[in-house]
């Protein structure tokens, strides 16, 4: 039925109704977008996702029970980029989706008007370049998920300024008045890993406690 659904809204689609024969469909499919519901006969869609995440950053959206947290942090700590409800509205979902894949094409226009026409930002050993769709640091490839990549690109952009959670989930995941700040401390979560040389002692996106994050270059940082 979903399937029908998104074809009529003129999306192709593959469906498998089994965790490990999606994981071993994976590959050959190459999807733009994976929809993934947690709960799948012979692999889970938590193991799924942390299997595709292995060697894939393609987007991925969890359908989830209502309010199950569980569901929705292990879902996210697997690689998940966003996650849906049950039951939801099918509107709400290919907004969703929607939103997704712009963010995954490299050429989108960023959402953050003040840096509307950047495409590079180089803060302290850190170059993030938009238009290429490329992370470094130090010269060393970050290799984050889309997702990651517009938190990062965010995040640097407005280097030094602090950035709430509300502001996070309407500049990166397009939410407004709405969404999860479960979404937001995940990804940084997430992100610390690949950015930080010490992911427990956070240096570059630091944590302004009762407000949200900010970006604080290698170099402007104070011992």
């Amino acid at each position: 039925m979903l399937s029908i659904v998104l074809e009529s809204e003129g999306f192709a689609t593959v469906v498998c109704y089994d965790g490990l024969r999606a994981v071993e469909m994976f590959p050959t499919i190459d999807p733009d977008l994976i929809l993934l519901d947690v709960m799948l006969p012979g692999l889970d869609g938590v193991e799924v996702a942390k299997e595709i995440r292995t060697t894939s950053q393609v987007p991925i959206i969890m359908l989830t029970a209502k309010s199950d947290t569980r569901d929705v942090v292990s879902g996210l700590e697997a690689g998940a980029d966003d996650y849906v409800a049950k039951p939801f509205k099918v509107a709400e979902l290919v907004a969703r989706i929607k939103a997704r894949l712009r963010v995954a094409t490299p050429a989108r226009q960023s959402r953050d008007e003040t840096h509307e026409h950047a495409q590079v930002v180089s803060e302290g050993g850190i170059v993030i370049n938009r238009a290429e769709h490329t992370a470094t640091k130090s010269g060393s490839d970050l290799n984050l998920t889309p997702m990651e990549f517009e938190l990062l690109f965010v995040l640097a952009a407005n280097s030094g300024d602090v950035l709430s959670r509300s502001d996070l989930l309407e500049k990166v995941w397009g939410y407004q008045n709405s969404g999860d700040a479960r979404l937001v401390n995940v990804h940084v979560q997430r992100l610390r890993q690949k950015v930080e040389d010490n992911p427990e002692s956070p240096e570059i996106i630091q944590t302004v406690r009762g407000i949200g994050y900010k970006f604080v270059p290698p170099t402007q940082q104070t011992h």
